[in-house]
């Protein structure tokens, strides 16, 4: 989840809104890369998840990252709630899964230096406190009853308002983690066609990355539990975005889209005011019943930009939002397969002319299936192992045009070689655990901690 967002003046004209989504777009030498990757604590002796408070705790993570790595803290109503660093952050979700927002990274290898220094940085504070770090798409085990809950009043708010707009949204907020990758466009046009490929082929990243067979305690008849949580989260403000494939999408489409999202709050001096419900167009006209009179600041307008969540979102960037969490090979092997996709024009269009003829079933055909069946999915006709095996080839080619050398490798495409080895077997991680769960764990699910720790 996003942290408050700052420097916005007051909203004067509505034109504003499409052109604060306009002021991302930069020239293609400007490009960077910033990956996001969230992960479970849990202590070793009872598997039980890290409170917020005590010996072994999140807050005793973030103050020993702080006064051991030089991070400054982040505070709200004097609890310490993240951390920031040379353009970096360390947040939390709802149920204290510990998130690393990176920086904007000029590579691949860069980026893989990141993850590197910041996960040895989290296991020398973990060791200390007798606490360790797992990456999986949804909580193996936890009941929503033993989650810990954040102090954020961001999430108190959210908390009511999901358990009253659909079916699994208390359990996305915290029992899930993801890992995504933040990229650039040029122009409104490039943003087009890249939301068009990011919207369409986010199922091909759902069921590449699957790792989330199990949740409270049992296998649940999917790959990704997490991307199954998602389509029963709140239609209004998730799902593949139709509108984003008809003719005339642009910025304006997108600002009319998250005007029409009920907003959850507006953010004041500190404190989250209650606004579930309300409408950011009265807002604009200094009619919202929580701040009557009041015009909202830009800062306002990208706080509600961060209550949408589709497959794919645009703020002054694109956010890739469809996979699971998992281990280090795959936390670096996302944005390494968005980046071939999307930072070679070549890889772009050939991606395009894969999806560009699926009407809307068949996007959403591939979500759902991808969620349940991984790679053996399949939807309008479409087998999701030969699309992912195309795709793949279009990243890995992109990646290799890139001749970013570094880490020892020629290019930035061995970050794929873990996808690739799914894509030749046609098994996920996902198949994996529940293999090894049916298997030499005899049925023991406890085996998945220190089976997915870093």
């Amino acid at each position: 989840m996003s942290i408050p967002q700052s420097g916005g003046g007051l909203i004067e004209s509505f034109d504003q809104l499409a052109a604060y989504m306009a002021s991302g777009s930069k020239p293609r030498d400007q490009w960077r890369i910033g990956t996001e990757h969230e992960k479970f604590g849990y202590t070793p002796d009872t598997l039980l998840p890290l409170p917020y408070e005590g010996p072994a705790s999140i807050r005793a993570m973030l103050e020993g990252l702080r006064d051991g790595f030089g991070w400054a803290p982040v505070e709200e109503q004097g609890k310490i709630i993240g951390l920031t660093r040379d353009g970096a952050n360390v947040s939390l979700e709802p149920g204290g899964q510990f998130e690393l927002s990176g920086g904007m990274m000029d590579d691949m290898h860069q980026t893989a230096a990141e993850l590197a220094t910041h996960l040895a940085e989290v296991k020398v504070v973990a060791d200390r406190i007798g606490a360790r770090f797992m990456g999986l798409g949804a909580a193996p085990e936890w009941t929503h009853d033993q989650m810990p809950v954040m102090p954020k009043g961001r999430y108190r708010l959210m908390t009511d308002y999901m358990g009253r707009v659909g079916t699994h949204g208390t359990q996305m907020m915290y029992r899930t983690c993801t890992v995504q990758v933040n990229l650039d466009f040029a122009s409104e046009a490039d943003m087009v066609q890249k939301m068009r490929v990011a919207i369409a082929l986010q199922p091909v990243a759902t069921a590449l990355f699957a790792s989330s067979p199990f949740f409270e305690g049992r296998l649940n008849g999917h790959q990704s539990w997490r991307s199954r949580i998602w389509r029963g989260l709140d239609d209004v403000r998730t799902g593949m975005l139709p509108f984003v494939f008809e003719d005339g999408f642009g910025f304006q489409r997108y600002v009319d889209y998250v005007l029409d999202v009920p907003m959850y709050f507006v953010y004041r001096d500190g404190h989250y005011i209650n606004a579930l419900g309300q409408s950011f167009r009265d807002f604009l006209k200094g009619e919202l019943p929580a701040l009557a009179g009041e015009k909202p600041t830009l800062s306002d307008w990208a706080d509600h930009m961060t209550t949408v969540f589709p497959e794919a979102r645009v703020k002054k960037y694109i956010e890739m939002r469809g996979a699971d969490a998992g281990p280090v090979s795959r936390l670096n092997a996302l944005p390494a397969f968005w980046v071939g996709l999307m930072y070679d024009q070549n890889a772009l269009d050939a991606a395009w002319d894969l999806a560009k003829g699926w009407d809307a079933e068949t996007r959403e055909g591939l979500r759902v299936a991808a969620s349940v069946s991984g790679l053996r999915a399949e939807a309008g006709g479409v087998k999701m192992l030969d699309l992912a095996r195309e795709v793949l080839a279009l990243s890995q080619a992109g990646l290799k045009a890139r001749a970013r050398p570094g880490a020892g490798m020629a290019d930035e495409s061995g970050y794929l070689d873990v996808l690739a080895e799914s894509v030749a077997s046609g098994r996920t991680l996902a198949d994996d655990l529940v293999a090894r769960y049916e298997g030499e764990w005899g049925g023991d699910l406890t085996r998945v901690y220190a089976e997915m720790s870093y």
